[in-house]
């Protein structure tokens, strides 16, 4: 990992070291495997005042029990590979091999939009999947859905672990071209969980978004096609550098469908 330049540099040992040390999280910037912050410093685009590394602090980790998976902040995308559809499938197409073994779930789930490129592969996988954050701020510990988090600046908070009830199933359908360079363009992940299917997208926009009619409309057809046809209801498709908003709203229709066929 390249140097990191700041102004006072903590190296965590423990979670509760790391909970202290954030604080508030104002003025922290928080290197969990770098593969997103550690080029933003390189490059000068970002000057942390204080570091917080998180590679001693004990937060990795995966664990199934009782129907339930807890996956630390720390757990890297590659330890992903034991985790429940749709995530364990969304984790694979992450980068490239090197990157999935540095890269982390909480740097992951919390990765700002990029400029150029979506960024937080994962979102839509713990979306579908009803996934719960726990995290620690200012205002101390607590656990909401990681819809919640997502919508309340994540970077005000430090993410411990990420809990889910493992689904009846899971499924992911997602646009790999090759100029992308691995990059995830589109994808869609859906989960059936205590009967219920919940749908999510990333790629379209700068975080994932939850497809509630997309939902609703498949509870009341049972239809795929029907899904399909109100995707777009929850999405609003934006230009970037890997696609164009009218790409991916031509396409996002075809991804809910596929992803919806393959769930059942």
């Amino acid at each position: 990992m390249a140097a990191v330049d700041a102004a006072e540099v903590v190296v965590a040992t423990s979670a509760q070291e790391a909970v202290e040390a954030f604080g508030s999280g104002a003025d922290v910037t928080v290197v969990a495997g770098g593969t997103i912050v550690v080029p933003e410093i390189t490059h000068g685009r970002l000057r942390p005042r204080r570091a917080l590394l998180l590679g001693g602090a004990g937060l990795a980790g995966l664990t199934r029990e009782a129907g339930r998976t807890t996956v630390g902040a720390m757990a890297t995308v590659a330890a992903l590979d034991q985790a429940p559809e749709p995530l364990r499938s969304t984790a694979r197409h992450v980068a490239d091999a090197e990157i999935r073994a540095q890269a982390t779930l909480g740097g992951n789930l919390c990765a700002p939009p990029g400029e150029q490129s979506p960024r937080g592969d994962l979102q839509a996988a713990l979306i579908a999947l009803g996934a719960q954050v726990r995290s620690a701020g200012a205002d101390g510990e607590r656990t909401e859905d990681v819809e919640e988090f997502l919508a309340a600046s994540p970077g005000g908070r430090l993410v411990l672990d990420v809990s889910f009830a493992d689904p009846q199933a899971g499924s992911t359908a997602a646009v790999r071209r090759p100029h992308a360079h691995a990059y995830t363009v589109l994808a869609v992940c859906a989960a059936r969980t205590g009967g219920q299917v919940r749908i999510a997208a990333s790629g379209a926009g700068p975080r994932a978004v939850r497809c509630r009619a997309a939902e609703a409309a498949f509870a009341d057809a049972g239809d795929a096609q029907a899904a399909a046809d109100r995707v777009l209801d929850d999405v609003t498709p934006h230009d970037d550098a890997l696609a164009s908003a009218w790409y991916r709203s031509r396409t996002l229709p075809v991804l809910v469908r596929r992803a919806l066929t393959d769930l059942t």
